[in-house]
């Protein structure tokens, strides 16, 4: 099998957790991001920050990873051989004025959201000025935060697999007219490469825990159930799996994946007969190693 693309869709809990405030409301009041339906969720750009920071963490630990980093957010290379977040998250060079200036992520991931209406609370935070001193410049000061009390959030990640370490060249002709496309491969004298760049991300869907870092808890976004899809084609349509209240389509939407040969792993750690979370992510990794993944450069 030709690994195309893969897809990952999610169940985790999380309690008590801010893990990605909105605008300020009423004043002080940092509010929780919410749909008009009522139920929170995460944004996309937060997802891939914290995507990006899992990747980050394994890829230092890795001794296979020497020469390569992942750049900070705010500074992204157009090194694709080398820059994890450029090859994997794209980039946008605006001092380049054609196409050769953009690239397009091979990552992408939905808002994660969750699945039953939310139930909102508030803390009060006091700073109370001890400091009689009035130069200190201290007040005293009261606020308020939002957070949800406890949610199932979902949320779905896609690799477009034949995108890792690979740009897509363009040529034209003196009118300007598309003659040509061709492929340039920035790891075709790393043997491994990509394959190690597909088992990072991959990774980094259930090691998903730097939400902490806005919510100031132990939020995580380790999964309780995963979907993990190894695709024959280019497909995100997995990604509603666990979003879909009807079990015909869940049924469908995974025979339809067998019956174009894609492999999928469905684990839930909730259900003693079923496949545990930590299996099905063994089983995809092993199947990583057998199979072939499509790289248009070849």
């Amino acid at each position: 099998m030709k690994i195309k693309s893969i897809t990952v869709s999610l169940v985790a809990p999380m309690n008590d957790h801010a893990a990605n405030r909105g605008e300020k409301l009423l004043g002080n009041a940092s509010s929780i991001k919410r749909r008009p339906d009522g139920r929170v969720y995460i944004s996309g750009q937060m997802q891939r920050h914290v995507l990006f920071s899992a990747i980050e963490r394994m890829n230092e630990d890795d001794p296979k990873g020497e020469g390569t980093y992942v750049a900070n957010g705010d500074g992204t290379s157009t090194n694709v051989a080398i820059d994890l977040r450029s090859d994997l998250g794209g980039y946008l060079d605006t001092n380049k004025d054609d196409y050769s200036g953009r690239r397009t992520a091979p990552i992408s991931a939905t808002s994660a959201v969750a699945t039953e209406v939310s139930d909102i609370g508030r803390d009060l935070l006091v700073r109370l000025k001890m400091n009689e001193d009035k130069e200190s410049g201290r007040k005293q000061a009261l606020a308020t935060n939002e957070f949800s009390q406890s949610d199932l959030m979902q949320m779905s990640f896609h690799l477009d697999v034949s995108a890792v370490g690979v740009t897509k060249l363009f040529k034209y002709g003196g009118n300007e007219a598309h003659l040509s496309t061709s492929y340039q491969d920035h790891l075709a004298d790393k043997p491994g490469e990509r394959k190690r760049r597909v088992d990072l991300f991959l990774e980094a869907t259930r090691s998903m825990t730097d939400y902490a870092n806005q919510a100031r808890n132990a939020t995580t976004g380790e999964p309780q159930k995963v979907l993990i899809v190894l695709d024959t084609k280019m497909s995100r349509k997995a990604s509603r799996y666990f979003s879909s209240n009807s079990a015909t389509e869940r049924e469908r939407i995974l025979a339809e994946l067998k019956n174009r040969n894609a492999e999928y792993f469905l684990g839930d750690d909730t259900d003693a007969n079923a496949m545990s979370v930590d299996e099905a992510y063994s089983k995809a990794f092993k199947a990583l190693d057998v199979n072939e993944l499509y790289n248009p450069a070849n």
